[in-house]
C-alpha cells in the first residue's frame, strides 16, 4: 500500500540557532508517524544573513526527507511560504515558522482532522494577544476584516496550519506579488476546521516581523480580500452632497421667505460645497474602475470546483462536435 506523502514547510529567516533544535522535535513526531505516512521537509531561506543556509546544507546531506530552497535575497514571510506550497508534492501541505512558536507534536492531531475530511485544518491560538495594547489592536483588525471583506478569515490563527493538496493546486494559481496566504487559503471555500492550543515562546532571538512588516501584512489582508478603502470616496461624496443641498435649500427658504440677506460668498461656498461632492462620486467611479483592474490582475481562478460528477474537461468540450449522449438503463 502507498503511503500518502506530508510535506512540512518551513519559512527560515535568521534562525541558525533554532534549526537542530526544530529538526530533531520534527523527527521525533515524523518517526512515530512513518509506518503510516512518508515525509518531506522543505525548508526555505528567505535570504538569511547569519548561517541558516549553511545548517540547511548539513542537515541535507544527513536526511535525504529534507529540501532546501535559498532565496537570492529576503522576500518575506508570505513569498516564501508561497514558494513552499510550489515545491511541496504531498497530499496534504503543513507549514509552520522555525522559530519553535508552532509546536511540532501538534502534527499528529493536524493530519488526523484532514483524514477525517477538513480540506484546511488551522492551529488557533489560545492567547489572542500579549499585551493590552497588541490584544487591542489584534481585536480591531479583526473587527474591520469582518466588515469589510465578503470572505470569512479566521481570527487568531497565524500560518500554522494544513492544507489538502486541492487547496494548495488553487492557491497556487495565484502569483499576487503582495500574497495574504490566511485569506487566499480561506478564500478557496473548501472544508475546514480548527485545533485550539496555546503557541510556544520563540526559542532564541527575537522576532523577525518588525512592527512595519505587521502592519503590511495586515494592509494586505484588507486590500487583497476588500475594494472598500476604494468606496470611502462614494460615501463621503454622498454624505457632502446631501448635507450641501440640505444647507443650499436652507438659505435659499430662508431668503426668499424670510427676506434674509445671505453675502455671495455663502451662496458660493453652498454651491462650491456641494461640487466638492460631486468630485469624491467622480473619484469612486475612477476608484471602481482601478478596483476591476486590479481584481483582474490578481488573476486568481473564476471559480473553485471542489467535487465532480460524471465529469469531462472543458478542452474535450470544446472538441467535442457532436452532443454527449448518456444511455441509461430502466429498471
Amino acid at each position: 500500500m502507498n503511503k500518502k506523502l506530508i510535506s512540512i514547510i518551513l519559512p527560515i529567516y535568521n534562525e541558525a540557532e533554532s534549526i537542530a533544535v526544530l529538526y530533531d522535535r520534527l523527527n521525533g513526531v515524523i518517526d512515530s508517524l512513518s509506518a503510516t505516512y512518508d515525509f518531506e521537509i522543505i525548508m526555505v531561506d528567505d535570504g538569511s544573513a547569519d548561517e541558516s543556509w549553511k545548517k540547511i546544507n548539513q542537515l541535507a546531506q544527513l536526511d535525504c526527507r529534507i529540501r532546501g530552497i535559498s532565496f537570492s535575497r529576503n522576500f518575506g514571510h508570505q513569498i516564501a511560504i508561497s514558494a513552499g506550497y510550489d515545491y511541496a508534492r504531498g497530499d496534504a501541505l503543513i507549514t509552520m515558522d522555525a522559530d519553535l512558536q508552532h509546536p511540532p507534536h501538534l502534527i499528529p492531531a493536524l493530519i488526523e482532522e484532514w483524514q477525517k475530511g477538513a480540506a484546511i485544518v488551522y492551529v488557533r491560538n489560545r492567547v489572542v494577544a500579549n499585551g493590552l495594547v497588541k490584544k487591542f489592536f489584534s481585536t480591531a483588525y479583526y473587527f474591520i476584516l469582518d466588515c469589510i471583506v465578503p470572505i470569512k478569515i479566521p481570527h487568531n490563527v497565524q500560518d500554522f496550519r494544513l492544507i489538502d493538496k486541492k487547496v494548495a493546486t488553487i492557491v497556487r494559481q495565484s502569483r499576487e506579488q503582495s500574497p495574504y496566504l490566511r485569506g487566499m487559503v480561506a478564500w478557496t471555500g473548501f472544508s475546514s476546521t480548527f485545533i485550539d492550543a496555546a503557541y510556544d515562546k520563540r526559542f532564541t532571538g527575537k522576532s523577525g516581523y518588525s512592527l512595519s512588516k505587521m502592519f503590511k501584512l495586515a494592509f494586505d489582508g484588507m486590500t487583497g480580500f476588500s475594494l472598500f478603502p476604494l468606496k470611502i470616496a462614494a460615501y463621503i461624496g454622498f454624505f457632502v452632497i446631501a448635507t450641501g443641498c440640505t444647507m443650499f435649500a436652507y438659505i435659499t427658504v430662508d431668503a426668499f421667505c424670510n427676506h434674509v440677506y445671505y453675502p455671495l460668498f455663502k451662496w458660493l461656498v453652498t454651491i462650491i460645497y456641494i461640487f466638492i461632492g460631486v468630485l469624491f462620486i467622480l473619484i469612486w467611479f475612477l476608484g471602481e474602475y482601478i478596483g476591476r483592474i486590479y481584481n483582474q490582475l490578481q488573476a486568481r481562478p473564476l471559480y473553485v470546483v471542489a467535487e465532480e460528477l460524471n465529469s469531462i474537461t472543458l478542452s474535450n468540450m470544446m472538441n467535442e462536435k457532436k452532443p454527449l449522449h448518456c444511455h441509461c438503463e430502466r429498471v
